[in-house]
């Protein structure tokens, strides 16, 4: 594996993925090649992600490819330097995510997103969640966020989330000015 061609690799798999979607009839498990798939796998990304992204795309006109590029960078840095290259066992049980209207500090979908951030960065989304859906997309525009911004955000602050929830109420008032 080329960790400096990874970029341009994954901007080959992601045309070719978002040709056969656009052919019609692809899923997740029927978007990429064994080549392919076996090159998102050795950098921490499952073909179900790639699924979402180019899905959203078509029918939502976002992320595009590099907001999908930004984050999967990140979840890629985590996969190699935080994970050691191993893929998490667990898988986040979506009945335990906060309700989509939760709060904190006023700031709504703020608590459902961090478990969905963590997930993400780890590997453990199941294949009915999407880190940047359109929910995560509203409030990432709401708030003046980059996806990919937030997931290095949730990283560094670990399972503390005063920090995260701070800086977002920070870059919210930032906005609002």
């Amino acid at each position: 594996m080329s960790h400096y061609t990874f970029a341009a690799t994954f901007r080959m798999v992601y045309d070719r993925a978002a040709a056969r979607y656009a052919q019609g009839g692809a899923t997740a498990a029927t978007l990429g090649s064994p080549t392919d798939i076996a090159f998102l796998a050795a950098n921490g990304i499952t073909a179900q992600h790639l699924f979402d992204y180019i899905e959203d795309f078509a029918n939502h006109g976002e992320p595009n490819f590099e907001q999908a590029l930004g984050i999967e960078l990140v979840r890629r840095d985590y996969f190699i330097n935080a994970q050691l290259s191993r893929p998490s066992t667990t898988v986040l049980d979506p009945a335990t995510l906060p309700a989509k209207s939760a709060s904190v500090r006023g700031i709504e979908w703020l608590p459902r997103l961090l478990p969905k951030a963590r997930a993400k960065l780890r590997g453990e989304l199941p294949a009915s969640l999407m880190y940047g859906c359109g929910g995560d997309r509203a409030f990432f525009k709401a708030h003046d966020i980059l996806p990919h911004e937030f997931l290095n955000l949730v990283w560094r602050a670990g399972e503390d989330e005063a920090p995260i929830i701070e800086w977002v109420t920070n870059r919210s008032s930032a906005k609002k000015r």
